[in-house]
């Protein structure tokens, strides 16, 4: 070894099931959530003014189910993305089964929290003049 140079070591790849699953999976959903990120700010900044972006534009785009679909798609994967990342990060770090179980809890509550908030919000927008729309500005 030359001197001024530190040596790094090669991390194996996970042999175990679920730690090999969820190493792929951060390889792969890395990869579509950065052509889905870029599709979503090129849609959103790029084809039209920023000051276009308005509710009734986010009502138009999510009229269509393929950008319902699309939007969904990019939010479940980056919650998972992301809260994987955060897994891995507290499994090196934390070593206190007291404050493990605290911190892991506290994880997977928030994750299922915006999984569910997340998904209820895209999938029960109701677009302004719908039929749908309509009858619940009624009921209020």
């Amino acid at each position: 070894m030359a001197l001024g140079k530190r040596q790094i070591a090669e991390q194996p790849r996970p042999t175990g099931n679920f730690e090999l699953f969820s190493w792929y999976f951060m390889r792969v959903s890395g990869v579509v959530l950065l052509f889905l990120i870029l599709g979503h700010l090129a849609v959103m900044h790029l084809f039209g003014s920023v000051e276009d972006v308005s509710a009734a534009f986010v009502a138009e785009r999510l009229a269509n189910p393929l950008w319902r679909v699309y939007d969904l798609t990019m939010v479940v994967l980056a919650l998972l993305h992301g809260g994987n990342g955060v897994r891995w990060i507290l499994d090196d770090y934390v070593h206190s089964n007291r404050w493990r179980l605290i911190a892991f809890s506290t994880l997977y509550t928030a994750l299922f929290v915006l999984l569910v908030v997340g998904s209820l919000i895209l999938l029960t927008f109701q677009v302004p003049g719908s039929p749908a729309a309509g009858s619940f500005s009624a009921m209020r």
